[in-house]
């Protein structure tokens, strides 16, 4: 029975080719897309999942209603490390990281900048990240230890052996190798090819011991593992005061976990709760994908059930002959699930041909693991979904035909018979408009941030890592680089232009007792504002010529206006860690957060300590390689321990539009590829129906109808079914767009015409399609075409 239905199956693929090129190709291609985007999407929903107690551990977050809303942040007090493992009795262990940075790493000759973490002892214990060497319990108990990759162990120590032996780190600390851990894969959040012991941290850094017993210093990441996950409210409930029990009272102020499982996916917080973030685009791209591969199984029922009239005589023999309807079901079924599969093989060669490109387009290293059980039950389930899905309606359709009719030639799916089609069709280019309209509006969201006024002049701005030569050495380098014209100027700060990494509550005169705002805060150098290129509105920059600007602040534009200070502004004193502080200028606003967010309010003061890099304003020039190495003899000179490093400012700055950038190439190409797959549709269903129609066409030429006339005839039918399209996709499109825009305070408002120029787009493509196939039928002879009548 089987082989007799595999062997029909085959017969009639190979009897109809252009059928049967078309739907393989819909499907191969749908298909294929579908497998992108979910290695794409399985990568993102598996970060941090591989680690075996995953589900119990948690990131410990602050969170403090204050100014209208409450506000969450990751980084909490340092003694709260230690009190965390007395604080409830379902705490397992806590640990305390920070970010090391890129150091450099020195082993004879081989000198390489890496990055990594200052993590406490517990760690290895906690995250349990795989050990090639070493134990987790010991490796990170002696402050002159360090953990590195085997990359990094390959790269340092070559064929020796790397345990014991001494890395030197910045050319000062020398740490000794007591574990390697096995390359960090990228689905996790924590990144890095060294680890240095917490406690050598506290020997070379003294702000770190002067923090150990501050509660006001919110500026260290502690994580705690839970002996139970469903403790997880219990736990939340017992650490919820200790803020306030240690003397945090200005503001309501709170602690809560958040489990490791959710970091990548709920890192945005609404009221204290994470919930949003890269779930959005996981949940967005899940749409698109399961969108077409329904698009591509709609071509294959719609010209399943086009062919219904040529298949009729097929079935009534066969229920003439004994055959049962659930004989003939599962013989369509099977047809299905066999052009499925033969599908599923190209679109698997289709997707290793375009991965490498792919990989590029989302910057992951994406793979299909033949070797996955999960793998092959992910195609089982695709073949056969996809085959059962595209052979539902045929099958049932097909097989309800009355034997007796079928073989007097008295089918006819009627009026009745092509509202599924029709449906279908719809369906199609309802989801092809959406997607259209979507891409669009994604791309005008983008050009507004990118359009917004910055504040300063990314033009030749660019920014070195800060090192302790860098910082001894900082006034002759200054000096020597506006010598020998490598550059104009240069300043310190705690943050790049392009972000902001403190904040801090800001006192002024007429300041509502219970008014608590956050600002952001950079502590920077002199010629801040020079070099940026950030307009002063009010007063001046930190200068050397006051030797009392280390005392001093300066605000933004957006401060000045929550502030509503009186005449004369230059002068006020400002309260800040309960000192006055007099303001001695006013600057523009400047965008350094999120470019979708309002600006928010600043002040500025004058401490080079805080660490962060260097910001150089190089002249304007049309070498600009050759202007790089008169910046890099500078620093060569009195950095020589470090290989020279730079980035461009300007390249951070498009660094925030990375996702919402491959939201937008993304839907660009999906929604291409999606109206190509209805196109191919379209082209068959058209064929066919012209097909149908031939001997109607052929009489209404022998009655004196016109091409253009015989064109409209049988292009009206699909034009109103794109009509009907759209006016369901606009206003679904405007609901659904405007939701998402939503989560920006900067948006686009969604243009109107934006609508029906999709929508004439839409018509004109499927006019084309099917008037290809009108023509070729208008002009087609009538007397061949009723030659048997």
């Amino acid at each position: 029975m089987f082989r007799n239905f595999l062997r029909i199956a085959l017969r009639n693929l190979r009897r109809h080719v252009s059928y049967s090129v078309i739907n393989i190709s819909g499907l191969s291609i749908g298909i294929a897309c579908s497998i992108l985007i979910l290695l794409w999407v399985q990568n993102e929903t598996s970060f941090d999942k591989f680690l075996p107690k995953s589900d119990k551990l948690y990131q410990v977050y602050a969170s403090a209603d204050f100014d209208g809303r409450i506000n969450s942040w990751r980084s909490i007090p340092l003694p709260s490390y230690e009190e965390f493992k007395t604080a409830h009795s379902h705490i397992v262990n806590s640990v305390v990281t920070g970010w090391g940075g890129n150091r450099l790493m020195t082993v004879g000759d081989t000198r390489i900048m890496q990055r990594g973490f200052f993590v406490s002892e517990e760690f290895l214990e906690m995250f349990e990240y795989e050990l090639l060497r070493g134990e987790a319990s010991q490796v990170l108990d002696d402050p002159s230890s360090i953990v590195i990759s085997e990359s990094l162990a390959q790269t340092l120590f070559k064929d020796e052996d790397p345990m014991g032996q001494v890395v030197v780190v910045d050319d000062e600390s020398h740490l000794k190798v007591t574990g390697i851990v096995k390359d960090i894969p990228d689905n996790t959040s924590f990144q890095f090819d060294y680890l240095i012991p917490w406690k050598h941290r506290e020997t070379i850094n003294p702000w770190v011991v002067r923090n150990k017993t501050n509660w006001g210093n919110y500026s260290f990441q502690v994580f705690v593992e839970l002996s139970d996950a469903s403790k997880e409210q219990e736990v939340n409930e017992g650490i919820h005061d200790i803020l306030v029990e240690k003397g945090q009272t200005d503001v309501p102020r709170w602690f809560h976990l958040h489990n490791m499982e959710k970091w990548r996916l709920y890192s945005n917080f609404q009221g204290g709760v994470a919930k949003s973030g890269q779930a959005d685009y996981v949940q967005l791209f899940t749409v698109i994908a399961l969108f077409i591969l329904v698009i591509a199984c709609i071509n294959f029922m719609n010209l399943s059930t086009a062919r219904s009239e040529r298949r009729a005589k097929e079935v009534g023999i066969r229920k003439t002959l004994g055959s049962r309807r659930g004989q003939l079901i599962a013989q369509f079924y099977g047809e299905s699930v066999l052009i499925s599969l033969i599908s599923f093989m190209i679109a698997i060669l289709l997707t290793m041909v375009a991965l490498p490109s792919y990989n590029d387009l989302v910057n992951k290293q994406l793979s299909i693991d033949f070797m996955s059980s999960d793998f092959w039950m992910f195609a089982l389930i695709i073949v056969f979904a996809t085959g059962l899905l595209s052979g539902s309606y045929p099958s049932l359709y097909l097989s309800s035909f009355n034997p007796l009719r079928t073989l007097k030639g008295a089918v006819s799916s009627g009026k009745s018979g092509n509202i599924p089609r029709k449906v279908l069709v719809v369906v199609q280019f309802l989801v092809s408009m959406f997607l259209i309209i979507a891409t669009v509006v994604i791309f005008q969201q983008i050009e507004l941030a990118q359009s917004r006024e910055l504040g300063y002049d990314q033009e030749n701005l660019i920014t070195i890592p800060q090192t302790d030569d860098i910082l001894e050495n900082y006034e002759l380098i200054d000096q020597e680089l506006k010598r020998t014209g490598a550059a104009l100027s240069m300043t310190i700060s705690n943050s790049s232009i392009t972000q902001i990494n403190s904040n801090n509550f800001l006192g002024w005169p007429g300041k509502p007792e219970s008014q608590r705002v956050m600002f952001a805060t950079i502590a920077t150098e002199y010629d801040y504002a020079k070099t940026m290129g950030v307009k002063m509105l009010h007063g001046r920059d930190f200068s050397r010529e006051y030797a009392t600007d280390t005392a001093a602040i300066i605000i933004n534009k957006a401060a000045l206006d929550l502030m509503g200070l009186e005449e004369p502004i230059i002068g006020t004193q400002l309260d800040l860690w309960g000192m006055k502080r007099p303001l001695i200028g006013v600057i523009d606003n400047v965008l350094m957060a999120s470019p979708y967010e309002t600006i928010r309010p600043l002040f500025m003061i004058m401490d080079r300590n805080w660490g962060g890099p260097l910001t150089l304003r190089l002249p304007k020039t049309n070498d600009l390689p050759a202007q790089l190495e008169k910046v890099q003899a500078v620093f060569e000179k009195y950095n020589p321990a470090y290989p020279f490093d730079y980035s461009f400012v300007d390249v951070a700055f498009q660094r925030k539009f990375t996702n919402i950038n491959l939201t937008r190439k993304l839907a660009t190409i999906f929604a291409i590829l999606t109206i190509f797959i209805t196109g191919l549709g379209l082209f068959g269903l058209a064929s066919f129906t012209a097909q149908q129609r031939i001997k109607e066409i052929g009489i209404r030429k022998v009655l004196g109808a016109s091409i253009a006339s015989l064109l409209t005839l049988m292009s009206r039918s699909f034009s109103i079914l794109v009509v009907i399209a759209f006016a369901l996709s606009a206003p679904l499109a405007w609901w659904l767009l405007n939701d998402y825009l939503d989560r920006y305070p900067i948006r686009v408002d969604i243009a109107w015409w934006i609508f029906p120029v999709t929508g004439i787009i839409a018509l004109v493509f499927a006019l084309l399609i099917v008037s290809n196939q009108a023509l070729r039928a208008a002009k087609t002879n009538p007397a061949q075409s009723l030659r048997n009548e």
